[in-house]
């Protein structure tokens, strides 16, 4: 059987690399914990290792014109279209995954050794399984993945199988193990564009930004059309360009044409006019994105955030609700309950709560690490060293994306460590991706460390950025805004808020002689005591004791001190 990375230590059931395999590779990752999936994106990419050249047939075929002869070409069934989507590098819609699913278990039941449809199927799970929350798939995309590479090892031709694990390690946000079966696929086959897109996922959750760019150009230069231009607005997204984002974006939404890669592009506009600070804007481009695929779930839990920031609060809790019903992420379950928390409903919050930890629970014991959003969870509604240590892990494992550096930042202030906090939210801060929470966190430990001109332009900055990024940070955004004040005259040099007003002074009973009386006393009493000089003149003396008397009355004067 072919080498796989290792997967998660806890795992049961580690992968046993053959001794002569020549791409053994550390055993180590989360890839190996009850059997995990790779994703339907890298499926749908499988043509770049051997079946594109049917891949190609087939979307030709699928664009023919009709010459006049005969009755035209066959409209593609549910199969053909997700295996066209495939060849595109494309999503396929969840009607279309499905059918293409139960088409390929048919086939593998009477031909359990064709490796490229086990790759395909493996790959389909992990979609599958992304796409609806429904972790226990990955075991049966693991499964098929290893069933393939046992029918064919990877460096005899199965690369597809290979992709298909990169893409279920960093579904189950094992970044590491997705970077080194990506880069293994992409030693051996350099032109094949299906390995890009799960490298640039790879590389993205380790916060290698070099990386990514590499990756995206590179996949850009192979593989032209909508998956690149939605890719590299991507890219765009996450270095702050929101201008190249919000073109690019729209380009790949003006020339997509199938429903499901259609519906992606539009959901991806209206993340960026949330992000900006347009819910009106952010709501009709989910609302566009469900009339043109309605199971795109991912768009009903956007159009919520954007009816919260709307005020239209009612909207916004049934579209929370519905999307949790048909996407139950623990992410939605963690903004449903800090909705109910600013609206008082503290028991509903609870319940949200609840269910996160218990949907985090399952996506554990499928494979998958859900420490970033625990301990997102854990900083702001539990135990904040629980969220550092959770943190540090993540850390340890080289998953350093700006939402890990600013998550671990936010934990140690709320653990009362802000001075070591600050360094990873300025590290979040300064990748350039424009996130109103980042700036929010690091407004709010700079103000706690009285550093009090960076936190007013950091927390101006997040509620610039998108006034309502957050039912419960966006009010306390702006009271520590309120508190701080308007900068004071005087430039960058006077920056600090105006100083405390100084303390009543004593009050004065006697005027101000009796005030300087006071203090010369003051003085004589901390003096050391010297002979006292008379008052005034002594009586005079008969003359026989002149002499006398001026002789003591010379030491008198000697002793006092003089004035110059």
């Amino acid at each position: 059987m072919d080498v796989m990375p290792q997967q998660d230590p806890e795992s049961g059931r580690p992968p046993e690399p053959s001794p002569q395999d020549p791409y053994v590779m550390p055993a180590e990752g989360a890839t190996a914990v009850p059997p995990p999936p790779p994703t339907l994106r890298t499926t749908l990419r499988r043509a770049a290792f051997g079946a594109v050249a049917a891949g190609v047939l087939l979307a030709g075929a699928l664009v023919a014109v009709d010459d006049g002869e005969g009755d035209g070409p066959k409209e593609p069934g549910p199969v053909e279209r997700a295996e066209a989507a495939t060849t595109a590098g494309s999503p396929a819609s969840l009607s279309d995954l499905t059918a293409l699913i139960g088409d390929r278990q048919k086939w593998v039941e009477t031909h359990p050794e064709d490796a490229p449809s086990l790759a395909t199927l493996g790959t389909a799970y992990v979609e599958w399984a992304r796409r609806s929350a429904d972790t226990a798939y990955y075991a049966r995309a693991e499964e098929t993945l290893k069933r393939s590479l046992e029918a064919r090892a990877g460096e005899r031709g199965n690369g597809e199988a290979w992709v298909g694990l990169a893409a279920l390690a960093n579904a189950r946000h094992d970044f590491l193990a997705a970077k080194r079966w990506g880069e293994t696929v992409k030693k051996q086959q350099p032109k094949a564009w299906s390995v890009y897109p799960v490298l640039i996922d790879a590389y993205t959750g380790l916060g290698d930004q070099k990386a990514a760019t590499a990756a995206t150009e590179r996949f850009g230069e192979l593989r032209k059309g909508v998956p690149a231009l939605a890719r590299t607005a991507e890219l765009y997204r996450g270095q702050g360009w929101r201008e190249d984002a919000l073109a690019t974006a729209r380009e790949a939404a003006d020339r997509a044409t199938q429903p499901a890669e259609k519906a992606e592009a539009l959901h991806r506009l209206g993340e960026l006019a949330w992000e900006r600070g347009e819910p009106e804007e952010a709501v009709a481009q989910f609302d566009a994105a469900l009339r043109t695929d309605a199971g795109h779930h991912v768009s009903l839990a956007g159009r919520a955030r954007a009816l919260v920031a709307l005020e239209r609060t009612d909207e916004a809790l049934a579209a929370y609700q519905s999307a949790l019903e048909k996407l139950p992420r623990p992410e939605y379950a963690l903004e449903l309950g800090e909705l109910y928390e600013s609206l008082g409903l503290d028991g509903d919050a609870r319940t949200q709560y609840a269910g996160l930890r218990e949907m985090a629970a399952g996506a554990k014991r499928a494979g998958v690490d859900e420490s970033l959003l625990l301990a997102r969870f854990e900083a702001d509604h539990g135990d904040p060293d629980e969220a550092v240590e959770l943190l540090r892990g993540q850390w340890r494992k080289q998953h350093r994306s700006a939402a890990v550096a600013d998550a671990l930042g936010w934990a140690l202030h709320r653990a009362g460590k802000s001075e070591e906090g600050l360094e990873y939210a300025e590290q979040a801060v300064g990748t350039g991706v424009r996130n109103a929470s980042y700036a929010y966190h690091l407004g709010m430990i700079q103000r706690e460390l009285e550093d009090y001109g960076p936190a007013r332009r950091n927390l101006e900055q997040a509620v610039r950025t998108n006034p309502a990024f957050s039912p419960l940070a966006a009010p306390l955004a702006r009271q520590a805004l309120e508190a701080l004040g308007e900068p004071p005259p005087g430039g960058p040099g006077d920056m600090q808020p105006p100083p405390p007003p100084p303390a009543p002074e004593p009050k004065r009973e006697a005027g101000r002689e009796t005030e300087r009386e006071a203090e010369r006393e003051t003085e004589r009493k901390t003096k050391p005591e010297a002979p006292a000089a008379p008052s005034k003149a002594p009586a005079p003396a008969p003359a026989a004791s002149k002499e006398a008397a001026a002789g003591s009355a010379a030491p008198a004067e000697g002793g006092a001190s003089k004035s110059p």
